[in-house]
């Protein structure tokens, strides 16, 4: 009797009470060397004689090694079809001395496997011994015809069938030539040569294309997702072939492979009798098509289900990650055969869905108590750990293998990514250094290690690691971010140069990464330029616009934003959110209110709230700020914040303390409440507030190092503005005890496409010597037009060879404006960005340099845009 491949398992009971020989048939069904224990288990220890035929499909020297153990003791194989696998001369070393003592094998089928000459000669010795087994079947063309023929003359019963080797000088001669040379083809990925030879074949012999045949040109079309020649073999099929459960469990795999569900269910339903194998590619092809709950209602359908479909249905729950999906993994675990718990693969899924829906404890409890462990199911629980934030305990484990392969090692760089710390950065340097040279060819693994690289802040190694890989958007988009992170625009933006030099054409994400790196630059033309050659497609994408908005605030272009905003056709709550802020940033309050009166209501949150308040304290809007906090139902601390910074720069200070005073009755203490305040006074030169706002905060946030820095700088700066020189320098030598600095201020600016970066009287540069030439040359131009230099922003004492004139002139901000007109003299747009506030001397003496020298000037500083214009006036209103 002849038993259904995919069912073969569930005979055991018929085969124990029988004489006869069964035939257990399990072909081109790609099985594994993970699955040769479970043959073993139902087939070699049961008390019958079996007939096992496990042609074509994914045995290795591995399976080959489990078989032989097995064939040493059998007592139940009489026959044993290994033909049109994968098995080598190790493989057939193995079978060899099985053969030796194996007294119940009479046939062995090695055809159309990888054994070559050394492997004939084992198996042909082993015959010596062997005087049971009547025929072995191993290949023609795997050694010469001289050999063969000698061979045969010394031993019958060793048969060399025409067989497969793939030459290009060969023709097809025979459907099983066909057939062993397409399974080789296939075996090897190469899956367009395989469909190249059926066609060659097809076409001349049409009518005699068998099973095997198909099978394999179904696998090859859904491998490669050739969905067009799939359909047109399944159009010229046989209708007894139409029939067949092998090729309908193909035909559903291929369907589902191209994503078209629709055909696959119509095959599934129409078919007169569903085998197991037909409801387990059904499974499989709803996980692949994100349909893990058709998935598990399937599953319920089957009335006895094996293996395969149990491991389907695991999938299908760790793609739900659902307390629903846990349940029913947790409740199938528990009802399936204990047989079941061999299966190595069906455990590993078991564990992936465990721990996918949140069951950690479960699935370490499965993983620790399995005899066995395999690399998948490491992999699986490192998985796990991973996606549960927990990447310490994937580590610990990945340091348990004793040889990991590319996933676990590629697991471990994911994990050393989540990490971010300087300990996994040394661990992801060291594993790297040590992992197999042929590791260096996995595009996957080096792509988590260059994003462990990144994350942990290395990106200089990373890009040497990028250097060694094939580039793709995916790898250019990684490292691009990487140096956005890192606050190195510029080196994003060669990245992004080098890409379009290398003929790849960025996605989305990787414009999205281009417009946050041309908002940090601040320069337009280069803006432009960019934004001009993103494709009408991309361009029409809510997220870029969302993000150009943003891009065109910050760079000082309020009029480029509106102009996307307003051709928007649905602006989302990130759009408003966006235009709001732009507009705040460029001294535009009015337009910010009006905008949000227009704003849908359910966009309206603590964000957009934010948002408006700074856009009134920017423009001193104080009383529109007053009635936008008292609409204002459940008032988070930035709104507070907000609030009282909005009051502390229109100089209501005591208002600002009642609101801190309010918010900390039913709150703790907020520090960023305290420095809007402290900024407010210092604006104010309230020397006695600053020094209460400062002792109030050491009292109430004595571990907050960087904010009580902070606040000491401000409340230095405000002495020292006042002429309290001697207070002043006291707080920062208290700085100095404690080895903290103040931050340098620096500025930028873009020159010929190169940015520069300059500090307060920089000397490093190549053109210095110009630079404060020019510099010079400005500050007379100002003072012959009437301006007065402020000592009051000096907040330090001046050496002797200083000047309170040559200190305001040597701010960053002056010397990247004096830049800007050496490079180009006739230069009618400077665009400059600082990392701090803008001194009130600067601001007033570039309001005046733009008049005198008929320049649009744009800096944007630490809090806002200020936009001079060549009338002399700033858009902040000298509200800053």
């Amino acid at each position: 009797m002849d038993t259904d491949a995919e069912s073969w398992w569930t005979y055991g009971a018929m085969i124990a009470n029988m004489t006869l020989p069964v035939k257990l048939s399990y072909t081109f069904q790609q099985l594994t060397d993970a699955h040769m224990e479970r043959v073993i288990r139902e087939t070699f220890q049961k008390n019958a004689r079996i007939e096992l035929d496990l042609t074509g499909n994914r045995i290795t020297d591995v399976g080959a090694a489990f078989l032989a153990q097995a064939l040493q003791q059998n007592q139940t194989v009489i026959k044993l079809g290994l033909a049109w696998n994968q098995i080598g001369d190790t493989g057939a070393k193995y079978l060899a001395e099985a053969l030796r003592n194996n007294t119940t094998l009479n046939k062995l089928d090695l055809w159309g496997n990888e054994i070559t000459e050394n492997g004939v000669h084992y198996l042909f010795d082993a015959l010596r011994y062997n005087k049971i087994l009547l025929e072995l079947e191993v290949g023609a063309g795997v050694i010469s015809l001289n050999q063969e023929k000698r061979l045969k003359q010394q031993d019958g019963r060793i048969k060399f069938s025409s067989l497969f080797l793939v030459k290009r000088a060969v023709s097809i001669q025979s459907d099983a030539n066909l057939n062993a040379q397409m399974k080789l083809l296939n075996d090897k990925k190469q899956f367009r040569k395989a469909l190249e030879l059926f066609d060659e074949y097809k076409d001349k012999n049409i009518g005699t294309l068998s099973s095997f045949t198909i099978l394999q040109a179904l696998k090859s079309c859904a491998q490669i997702r050739d969905l067009q020649r799939g359909s047109t073999i399944h159009r010229f099929m046989s209708s007894d072939m139409k029939k067949n459960s092998y090729i309908l469990s193909s035909l559903i795999h291929l369907y589902m492979q191209c994503g078209d569900v629709v055909r696959a269910q119509s095959i599934f339903e129409m078919s007169g009798k569903k085998t197991l194998s037909m409801y387990g590619a059904m499974m499989k092809g709803y996980v692949q098509n994100k349909m893990g709950k058709t998935a598990i209602d399937l599953f319920n359908e089957i009335e006895v289900p094996d293996e395969f479909t149990t491991t389907f249905l695991f999938n299908a729950c760790a793609q739900l990650e659902t307390n629903e999906a846990l349940d029913v993994t947790k409740k199938i675990a528990k009802e399936m055969p204990k047989s079941f718990q061999f299966d190595h693969i069906l455990l590993t899924s078991l564990l992936d869905a465990l721990i996918k829906c949140g069951d950690v404890i479960s699935a370490e409890t499965l993983f620790y108590n399995a005899k066995k462990k395999t690399l998948a199911t490491y992999g699986a629980m490192m998985k796990g750990y991973i996606k549960n934030n927990v990447a310490k305990k994937a580590i610990d484990l990945f340091n348990e293998i004793r040889l990991p392969d590319e996933i676990t090692t590629t697991l471990l760089f994911n994990a050393c990514a989540q990490l971010e710390t300087n300990e996994a950065l040394n661990l992801a340097k060291k594993i790297a250094k040590e992992m197999p040279t042929s590791f260096q060819s996995d595009q996957i693994l080096l792509t988590s290690l260059l994003d462990a690289l990144i994350k942990c802040g290395d990106c200089a190694s990373a890009e040497i690691v990028f250097s060694k890989m094939k580039k793709n958007v995916i790898v250019y988009g990684n490292l691009m971010n990487g140096f956005l992170k890192e606050n190195n625009p510029e080196k994003t933006l060669d990245l992004f140069n080098q890409m379009i030099i290398d003929g790849i054409e960025p996605n989305h994400i990787l414009y999205l990464i281009v417009i946050k790196a041309l908002s940090q630059v601040a320069d337009y033309s280069l803006s432009q330029s960019i934004v001009e050659r993103i494709p009408k497609l991309i361009f029409a994408d809510r997220q870029i616009q969302n993000s150009l908005i943003h891009m065109w605030g910050k760079l000082g272009f309020a009029h480029k934003a509106k102009e996307i905003f307003e051709n928007m056709i649905e602006p989302d709550q990130i759009g408003y959110g966006a235009m709001i802020n732009t507009y705040g940033l460029n001294g535009m309050g009015i337009q910010a209110i009006e905008l949000y009166s227009r704003m849908p209501t359910e966009f309206i949150h603590d964000a957009i709230h934010v948002s408006l308040l700074n856009a009134c304290s920017h423009s001193g809007l104080i009383g529109q700020a007053r009635t936008i906090f008292k609409s204002v139902q459940l008032k988070t601390d930035k709104i507070y914040t907000s609030m009282i910074d909005c009051l502390s720069r229109g100089s209501f200070l005591d208002e600002a303390q009642k609101l801190i005073d309010e918010f900390e009755c039913h709150n703790a203490p907020s520090w960023p409440m305290y420095m809007a305040l402290l900024a407010g006074a210092r604006n104010a030169k309230n020397n006695q507030i600053c020094q209460n706002v400062f002792n109030r905060m050491k009292k109430l946030f004595p571990d907050l190092t960087d904010p009580i820095t902070a606040a000491t700088i401000l409340l230095a700066n405000s002495y020292a503005s006042s002429g309290e020189i001697d207070m002043a320098s006291k707080l920062r030598q208290e700085l100095a005890k404690l080895s903290r600095k103040k931050q340098a201020g620096i500025s930028w600016t873009l020159i010929n496409g190169q940015v520069i970066r300059l500090r307060a009287h920089d000397q490093s540069h190549n053109l210095s010597v110009q630079i404060h030439a020019e510099a010079e040359k400005i500050s007379n131009e100002l003072i012959a037009h009437g301006h007065k230099f402020d000592s009051s922003w000096i907040t330090r004492p001046l050496s002797q060879d200083e000047t309170v004139e040559s200190v305001l002139c040597g701010h960053s901000e002056r010397l990247a404006i004096a830049l800007n007109f050496v490079a180009n003299p006739n230069v009618s747009l400077i665009e400059i960005k600082k990392n701090l506030r803008i001194c009130g001397d600067c601001h007033e003496a570039t309001k005046s340099i733009a008049a005198i020298r008929q320049c649009e000037i744009i800096i944007r500083d630490a809090n806002r845009v200020h936009h001079f214009h060549k009338n002399g006036q700033c858009s902040c209103n000298d509200y800053f």
